[in-house]
């Protein structure tokens, strides 16, 4: 599982999802919901980003946004329309006042907004847990980032405005697999654009030594593993292969290895209930006491501690 995945992997347990908004002008929502990730996908009309800190985004249709928390902002029609709905953490939506909205912007199946063929529609997809895999990836994102049709065409955006409103079996599933596609597509389109500041770890994978070993490390995170043996895997010496990864990731490769099998196991402790020697052996440590040293060295705290704070 590679940090893309990661990025994703953590909140589906804890509820990743999607809404179609429909609205006609004037229209405004505050959001303060605190989520680490939020796309935006303008079906028809436009949108305004307004963050409270950094600079206001236009949005036409064919236009997606990533949006990362857990800063508020408010989506609105125009910069100087006054907000008529909050939407608070677990997706709890009052009046700009306070009180509960009461369902009243309810509009049937995952849609929601004041009129079913509003002039604008918007798909938005919610991840709202971060873990420490996607972490890595979180924080090389702009508080918000946007994507036009002349950089990235959305191959997925009629099917997604299909799927959205049925209700059929084994719909959430469909769902979320596409909400997921969307966001690594988009990630990927981003990350190639000059502007964008990929992490080093993403650079890497491209690279056809140190890109094998890092798939290597991520997927089997359990795995004994040595320089000599990764380099083994690689085809290179020892010394050539800590040289490369070194000067491509910004670390040795078992300094990554420990960082990773760390973020997987607090990722762990979040989103399971596994006994600390479950999650030791899951992500390549030989005991609950080995897996405590190690974490606490990182995160400051025991893994029951941290467990006890994100729970």
């Amino acid at each position: 599982m590679d940090a893309l995945a990661g990025l994703l992997e953590g909140p589906r347990a804890r509820g990743a999802f999607m809404i179609r908004a429909c609205f006609d002008p004037p229209w405004a929502v505050r959001v303060e919901d605190r989520a680490p990730l939020t796309v935006m996908l303008v079906v028809r009309g436009e949108a305004w980003v307004l963050p409270d800190r950094g600079a206001r985004t236009r949005l036409r249709a064919g236009d997606l946004a990533i949006a990362r928390g857990p800063d508020p902002y408010t989506c609105a029609d125009a910069p100087d329309t006054a907000p008529q709905a909050l939407i608070l953490p677990g997706q709890e939506c009052r009046h700009p006042d306070g009180r509960p909205l009461q369902g009243s912007m309810d509009l049937g199946v995952r849609t929601w907004g004041d009129r079913l063929d509003g002039g604008t529609v918007l798909l938005i997809g919610t991840y709202p847990v971060r873990g420490e895999i996607g972490g890595r990836l979180l924080d090389a994102l702009p508080p918000l980032l946007t994507l036009t049709p002349e950089v990235w065409d959305c191959p997925l955006t009629p099917y997604l405005c299909q799927e959205i409103v049925r209700n059929g079996p084994g719909q959430e599933v469909v769902l979320d697999r596409l909400l997921d596609l969307l966001v690594i597509t988009a990630l990927r389109a981003w990350f190639a654009r000059p502007e964008a500041a990929a992490p080093a770890w993403y650079r890497a994978l491209a690279d056809p030594v140190v890109g094998g070993v890092l798939r290597l490390l991520q997927d089997d995170p359990a795995h004994p593993w040595t320089v000599a043996g990764l380099a083994a895997k690689a085809g290179v010496s020892r010394a050539a292969l800590a040289r490369r990864f070194t000067a491509l990731v910004g670390e040795p490769p078992m300094t990554y290895l420990t960082g990773w099998r760390l973020a997987l196991a607090a990722d762990r402790l979040r989103e399971s209930d596994d006994t600390l020697d479950a999650v030791a052996r899951r992500v390549g440590y030989g005991s609950a006491f080995a897996l405590s040293t190690a974490f606490k060295r990182v995160y400051g705290v025991s893994p029951a501690e941290y467990r006890g704070r994100v729970g």
